[in-house]
Protein backbone atom coordinates (compact mmCIF):
# COMPACT_ATOMS: atom_id res chain seq x y z
CA UNK A 1 0.00 0.00 0.00
CA UNK A 2 1.49 3.58 -1.21
CA UNK A 3 0.79 6.80 0.54
CA UNK A 4 -0.46 9.60 -1.28
CA UNK A 5 1.93 11.12 -3.07
CA UNK A 6 4.96 8.40 -2.66
CA UNK A 7 7.21 7.84 -5.68
CA UNK A 8 7.79 4.02 -6.00
CA UNK A 9 10.23 2.96 -8.96
CA UNK A 10 10.77 -0.60 -10.59
CA UNK A 11 14.59 -1.12 -9.92
CA UNK A 12 16.12 -4.78 -11.46
CA UNK A 13 18.36 -5.99 -14.18
CA UNK A 14 17.51 -6.56 -17.54
CA UNK A 15 14.68 -9.15 -18.42
CA UNK A 16 14.02 -8.33 -14.55
CA UNK A 17 10.44 -7.82 -15.88
CA UNK A 18 10.17 -3.55 -15.44
CA UNK A 19 8.59 -3.31 -19.22
CA UNK A 20 6.26 -6.08 -18.22
CA UNK A 21 4.64 -4.61 -15.63
CA UNK A 22 4.53 -1.00 -17.27
CA UNK A 23 3.04 -2.97 -20.12
CA UNK A 24 0.31 -4.27 -17.78
CA UNK A 25 -0.21 -0.72 -16.24
CA UNK A 26 -1.25 0.42 -19.51
CA UNK A 27 -3.34 -2.47 -20.18
CA UNK A 28 -1.66 -3.61 -23.55
CA UNK A 29 -2.38 -6.75 -22.02
CA UNK A 30 -4.47 -8.19 -19.49
CA UNK A 31 -3.79 -10.16 -16.87
CA UNK A 32 -5.53 -13.56 -16.03
CA UNK A 33 -5.32 -13.96 -12.45
CA UNK A 34 -4.89 -11.74 -9.56
CA UNK A 35 -6.07 -7.92 -9.77
CA UNK A 36 -3.56 -4.48 -10.23
CA UNK A 37 -5.24 -1.95 -8.31
CA UNK A 38 -4.69 1.81 -9.35
CA UNK A 39 -5.64 4.23 -6.52
CA UNK A 40 -7.79 1.14 -5.19
CA UNK A 41 -9.36 0.53 -8.53
CA UNK A 42 -9.04 -2.38 -9.52
CA UNK A 43 -7.28 -1.68 -13.69
CA UNK A 44 -9.76 -3.93 -15.36
CA UNK A 45 -12.46 -1.55 -14.25
CA UNK A 46 -10.78 1.58 -15.92
CA UNK A 47 -11.66 2.15 -19.21
CA UNK A 48 -8.10 2.34 -21.30
CA UNK A 49 -8.31 5.80 -22.52
CA UNK A 50 -8.92 7.15 -19.01
CA UNK A 51 -5.68 4.95 -17.86
CA UNK A 52 -3.96 5.89 -20.28
CA UNK A 53 -4.28 9.40 -19.78
CA UNK A 54 -2.74 9.62 -16.71
CA UNK A 55 -0.20 7.98 -16.99
CA UNK A 56 3.30 9.81 -18.42
CA UNK A 57 5.17 7.33 -20.37
CA UNK A 58 8.92 8.07 -21.57
CA UNK A 59 10.50 4.61 -23.19
CA UNK A 60 13.89 4.69 -23.99
CA UNK A 61 13.41 4.82 -28.05
CA UNK A 62 11.96 8.36 -28.54
CA UNK A 63 9.77 9.23 -31.40
CA UNK A 64 9.66 12.74 -32.43
CA UNK A 65 7.92 14.81 -34.63
CA UNK A 66 8.73 17.11 -37.78
CA UNK A 67 7.82 20.35 -36.23
CA UNK A 68 9.33 23.23 -33.86
CA UNK A 69 10.84 21.99 -30.30
CA UNK A 70 7.34 23.39 -28.81
CA UNK A 71 5.17 21.55 -31.07
CA UNK A 72 6.95 18.30 -29.99
CA UNK A 73 6.76 18.92 -25.99
CA UNK A 74 3.06 20.44 -26.73
CA UNK A 75 1.69 16.71 -28.60
CA UNK A 76 1.94 15.59 -24.88
CA UNK A 77 -1.20 18.29 -24.25
CA UNK A 78 -1.98 20.34 -27.47
CA UNK A 79 -3.63 23.10 -25.33
CA UNK A 80 -0.37 23.73 -23.59
CA UNK A 81 0.50 27.28 -22.75
CA UNK A 82 3.93 28.62 -23.16
CA UNK A 83 4.48 28.28 -19.59
CA UNK A 84 3.43 25.30 -19.05
CA UNK A 85 5.84 24.11 -22.41
CA UNK A 86 8.66 25.89 -20.60
CA UNK A 87 8.28 24.39 -17.18
CA UNK A 88 8.09 21.02 -18.46
CA UNK A 89 11.16 21.64 -20.26
CA UNK A 90 13.07 23.07 -16.94
CA UNK A 91 11.46 19.73 -14.73
CA UNK A 92 13.55 17.99 -17.91
CA UNK A 93 15.94 19.72 -17.68
CA UNK A 94 16.00 20.89 -21.61
CA UNK A 95 15.23 24.04 -21.42
CA UNK A 96 18.87 25.37 -21.61
CA UNK A 97 20.18 23.43 -24.57
CA UNK A 98 16.97 24.10 -25.99
CA UNK A 99 17.36 27.55 -25.32
CA UNK A 100 21.13 27.30 -26.76
CA UNK A 101 19.24 26.44 -30.68
CA UNK A 102 19.26 28.60 -32.93
CA UNK A 103 15.54 29.97 -32.41
CA UNK A 104 14.64 28.26 -28.77
CA UNK A 105 11.41 26.36 -28.57
CA UNK A 106 11.07 27.74 -32.12
CA UNK A 107 13.64 25.61 -33.93
CA UNK A 108 12.25 23.35 -36.35
CA UNK A 109 13.69 19.80 -36.25
CA UNK A 110 13.00 16.62 -38.64
CA UNK A 111 10.44 13.81 -37.48
CA UNK A 112 14.16 11.87 -36.96
CA UNK A 113 15.02 14.70 -34.35
CA UNK A 114 18.75 13.95 -36.37
CA UNK A 115 19.84 17.45 -35.58
CA UNK A 116 19.67 16.60 -32.05
CA UNK A 117 21.58 14.04 -29.92
CA UNK A 118 19.87 10.88 -28.12
CA UNK A 119 20.00 12.26 -24.95
CA UNK A 120 18.62 15.53 -25.84
CA UNK A 121 15.50 13.64 -27.73
CA UNK A 122 15.13 11.60 -24.55
CA UNK A 123 15.03 14.96 -22.53
CA UNK A 124 12.02 16.20 -25.03
CA UNK A 125 10.10 12.69 -24.76
CA UNK A 126 10.56 13.05 -20.84
CA UNK A 127 9.09 17.08 -20.92
CA UNK A 128 6.40 16.29 -23.76
CA UNK A 129 5.12 13.44 -21.10
CA UNK A 130 5.27 16.02 -17.96
CA UNK A 131 3.76 19.03 -20.01
CA UNK A 132 0.30 16.83 -19.11
CA UNK A 133 1.63 16.46 -15.54
CA UNK A 134 0.31 12.72 -14.66
CA UNK A 135 -0.07 11.29 -11.50
CA UNK A 136 1.86 8.70 -12.82
CA UNK A 137 5.41 8.53 -14.65
CA UNK A 138 6.97 6.01 -15.91
CA UNK A 139 10.52 6.21 -17.60
CA UNK A 140 11.38 2.80 -18.71
CA UNK A 141 14.88 3.45 -19.53
CA UNK A 142 14.26 6.49 -20.97
CA UNK A 143 17.52 8.04 -19.37
CA UNK A 144 19.46 5.54 -20.54
CA UNK A 145 21.40 8.14 -23.20
CA UNK A 146 21.80 11.04 -20.86
CA UNK A 147 24.71 12.41 -19.19
CA UNK A 148 24.62 11.19 -15.71
CA UNK A 149 24.19 14.26 -13.82
CA UNK A 150 21.30 15.38 -15.53
CA UNK A 151 19.85 12.10 -15.14
CA UNK A 152 19.75 12.50 -11.58
CA UNK A 153 18.50 15.80 -11.83
CA UNK A 154 15.83 14.51 -13.88
CA UNK A 155 14.78 11.47 -11.17
CA UNK A 156 14.96 13.78 -8.67
CA UNK A 157 12.38 15.92 -9.97
CA UNK A 158 10.39 13.47 -11.80
CA UNK A 159 10.26 11.70 -7.57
Amino acid sequence: MQNHGQKIAFVGATGAGKTTITNLLNRFYDIEDGKIRYDGININKIKKDDLRRSLGMVLQDTNLFTGTIKDNIKYGKFDATDEEVINAAKLANAHDFIMRLPKGYDTFIGGDGASLSQGQRQLLAIARAAVNDPPVMILDEATSSIDTRTEKIVQERNG
